[in-house]
């Protein structure tokens, strides 16, 4: 992306960002969605994160898996289930990964 296009597509993005943002508490009162249409999201919801975790933690043909990863991921997901705050889990998660690293478990 060149120059002249950076700074228009960064303030369509923000733009698009603060709307989506915004209609949630705008049409929270005016829109009922029914009780399966809320657990379909919410399953989405989780299918979304499986996958998320999925690719961050498998190898993209670039080495080895090897075993800091997978045990950084498994000891966030334990806290997450555990339902731990967020930042606890992923710093657990991010200490568990370096901590193996360093002691030469890559």
């Amino acid at each position: 992306m060149t120059a002249p296009y950076l700074l228009p597509a960064m303030l369509a993005l923000a733009v698009g960002t603060y709307a989506l943002r915004w209609t949630g508490p705008a049409l929270r009162h005016r829109l009922r969605l029914s009780a399966r249409t809320i657990h379909l999201l919410d399953t989405g919801a989780l299918i979304l994160l499986a996958a998320l975790v999925a690719t961050a933690t498998l190898p993209t043909g670039s080495g080895e898996l090897g075993i800091a990863l997978p045990a950084g991921v498994a000891v966030g997901g334990v806290l997450a289930w555990r339902r731990a705050p967020l930042l606890v889990a992923v710093l657990a998660a991010a200490t568990t990964t370096a901590v193996l690293r360093l002691i030469g478990m890559h």
